[in-house]
């Protein structure tokens, strides 16, 4: 069998970026860049690089819990993408731990359980506060993180503070935000149906929000797909919530920003890309050797059963992922692994 040789770095983050950027959910982001432009272009290849070539730890938030679930549970995104990215880096010597809630604990537990991962590196919470942020990063593990990366995780919308100070070139549409998010709608988390959902979602967001007084050191990288998720804020409010669907959308947009965010059609991919990324950049690619379609069809059949774990689209415990066939979403990856040469 003649090897074909693996292309530049440069052309790999670019089919990397190519091959996670389509829409076949129909969530918004990806599938209006036609029509809007792109968004955060060229951050999966900066945060890729910046985990190659300085990570030493890193802290990964997942699970996004869906109370309307047939059963309610933690929902196939997220988890999937988390865990791979978390293998990869352990495999290239990187530190990884897995940060999730209470309610998608048995989820993710689920999904570790049937990849391997490792039970004892993985870490939830309840409901925290800014006590529970403030000791966990003054305290073993995250006290050596040097980079935190939020994998498909909820967080609360604009206040009109937040909404004031994102940099923009157009004139500020206050008035619009005024009439589309009112004052007792601001400060929550919504699910992409525009239906509050900030009981269920432990507040872990803070983790991310209150890094610049306590860890300012750390870098952070936010994977998301329908604008709800931590690291959106790096993106205009106004931005976001024209490119959605259906009513309520101005409510639906994420405050918090990330140094970098990755846009992805589900944010699984976001999480296989930058794992292929790292390890592309350190010419390591053959860790993702035993990554393959089989290997997360079963991940998502033990996730969804023994969870258990729903899909967040249609809400059944079902083996699918933003409503997608797993032949549909599998794509992604088995075009990674065409780009990266293996087998």
């Amino acid at each position: 069998m003649r090897i074909m040789p693996i292309p530049p770095a440069n052309h790999i983050m670019s089919a990397l970026e190519q091959l996670i950027r389509r829409d076949p959910a129909r969530r918004g982001l990806i599938g209006t860049e036609p029509e809007f432009g792109p968004l955060c272009n060229g951050h999966l290849t900066k945060a890729a690089a910046e985990i190659a070539q300085n990570a030493v730890s890193v802290g990964i938030l997942t699970g996004f819990f869906i109370p309307q679930g047939e059963p309610p549970a933690a929902e196939t995104d997220g988890p999937l993408g988390a865990l791979f990215l978390a293998e990869v880096c352990e495999n290239l010597g990187i530190e990884a731990w897995i940060v999730t809630d209470e309610l998608c604990s048995a989820a993710v537990h689920a999904a570790a359980a049937a990849t391997g991962y490792p039970a004892s590196r993985i870490v939830s919470f309840s409901n925290v506060d800014e006590h529970d942020v403030a000791e966990f990063y003054r305290s073993p593990p995250a006290e050596d993180w040097t980079h935190v990366v939020a994998v498909e995780r909820v967080g609360p919308n604009h206040t009109e503070t937040s909404f004031l100070k994102q940099s923009r070139e157009a004139e500020v549409p206050l008035a619009e935000f005024q009439q589309q998010v009112p004052e007792r709608s601001r400060d929550r988390c919504y699910n992409m149906r525009g239906e509050p959902i900030d009981e269920f979602s432990g507040n872990l967001h803070l983790f991310v929000e209150r890094l610049a007084g306590l860890r300012p050191d750390l870098r952070t990288i936010g994977i998301g797909d329908g604008a709800n998720e931590i690291g959106m804020g790096s993106i205009a409010w106004e931005d976001l919530a024209r490119r959605l669907e259906g009513e309520g959308t101005g409510l639906i947009p994420c405050r918090i920003a990330t140094d970098w965010t990755i846009i992805a059609g589900t944010s699984n991919w976001g999480g296989y890309a930058l794992a292929a990324g790292v390890a592309a950049l350190r010419n390591r690619s053959e860790v993702l050797q035993r990554l393959d379609a089989a290997q997360q069809m079963h991940t998502l059949e033990q996730m969804v059963r023994l969870g258990p774990a729903v899909d967040g689209v249609t809400r059944r415990q079902e083996p699918t992922v933003d409503g997608l066939p797993f032949a549909t979403y599998i794509q992604p990856l088995d075009g990674i692994r065409r780009v990266l040469k293996l087998s």
